[in-house]
């Protein structure tokens, strides 16, 4: 019987993972949040391991705080680099998939084409750099690592961009949304759905491991992105756009972080839905919990 362990099981994946696991009664899950389980300790996960018959691991656990990552180096490395190798190696010793989910933040953002997953890296700031020593970590400790790099990730559930802009919409008349930064919005039960497929239809091509890139179809600005939302919730608010300089931030961004999919979509077969027609399934999904 597949035993999967869903760690970060209170983030935005991790709540869209725990939302989809009610379609699959046949595997045992295992959804673990910081106050059960403190990946920072090694032993606490040997024992985990050791108690629980682990068959795939998938770490959404993450520092995610791009900003305070910048003066808390020291937290920011042990969750996103030394518990993922520690994680990696452990399913190399108990025989286990471990798939973990990484960040376009790995690259520096400079280019104009889409990033495909075995160019050269350039991360800029702090999370990015721990974000891809914990890459490398788990390459190291294990070779079969599936690594999944995603971006501008949101939900129904946590905090996200684009339920922050639907709390500003109540709040001001207008606001001013940064135009030339370029991505990937990304509907995290997407993700949920793709990692899903990988393991159950795509077990063996899924052992080999490798880096993959999952996003939606499409870009978009923080600009386009918000004009989304806005015209979803039928609010009057007026969207400036302005550049990045004029939102400083402790942290610099990628100004152009679009992720190729091509090598995800041939190898296991997944779909990356346009992100225009994902965000309008999170609007339903965003009413149908207020109901």
């Amino acid at each position: 019987m597949e035993q999967i362990l869903v760690t970060g099981a209170n983030g935005q994946l991790g709540s869209e993972l725990r939302l989809l696991s009610a379609q699959y009664k046949h595997i045992g899950w295992h959804f673990v949040g910081h106050s059960d389980l403190d990946i920072t300790n090694s032993n606490a996960l040997a024992r985990f391991f050791e108690q629980h018959p682990i068959t795939t691991l998938i770490n959404c656990a993450a520092y995610t705080a791009v900003d305070k990552a910048e003066t808390n180096y020291d937290q920011a490395y042990a969750i996103n680099a030394t518990a993922v190798g520690n994680l990696a190696q452990l399913c190399h010793i108990h025989k286990a998939q471990f798939i973990h989910i990484s960040t376009d933040f790995v690259f520096d953002g400079t280019q104009n084409t889409p990033y495909h997953p075995h160019q050269t890296v350039n991360p800029i700031g702090v999370y990015a750099q721990t974000k891809y020593a914990g890459e490398q970590l788990a390459m190291q400790h294990n070779p079969n690592s599936l690594i999944i790099r995603t971006a501008w990730v949101y939900s129904a559930f946590g905090n996200n961009f684009p339920k922050t802009m639907l709390r500003l919409f109540a709040q001001q008349p207008n606001l001013n949304i940064v135009y030339d930064q370029i991505g990937c919005p990304t509907y995290a039960a997407d993700i949920a759905s793709a990692l899903l497929h990988i393991i159950i239809h795509q077990k063996e091509k899924a052992a080999q491991g490798g880096i993959f890139h999952y996003v939606n179809a499409g870009v978009a600005s923080w600009y386009d992105l918000a004009m989304a939302v806005r015209q979803l919730s039928g609010s009057n608010c007026i969207l400036n756009a302005i550049e990045s300089h004029q939102y400083p931030t402790p942290a610099k961004r990628p100004h152009y972080s679009v992720l190729a999919t091509n090598e995800i979509r041939a190898t296991f077969g997944v779909q990356t839905p346009y992100w225009h027609d994902a965000l309008a399934r999170w609007w339903t999904a965003i009413n149908l919990n207020k109901s």
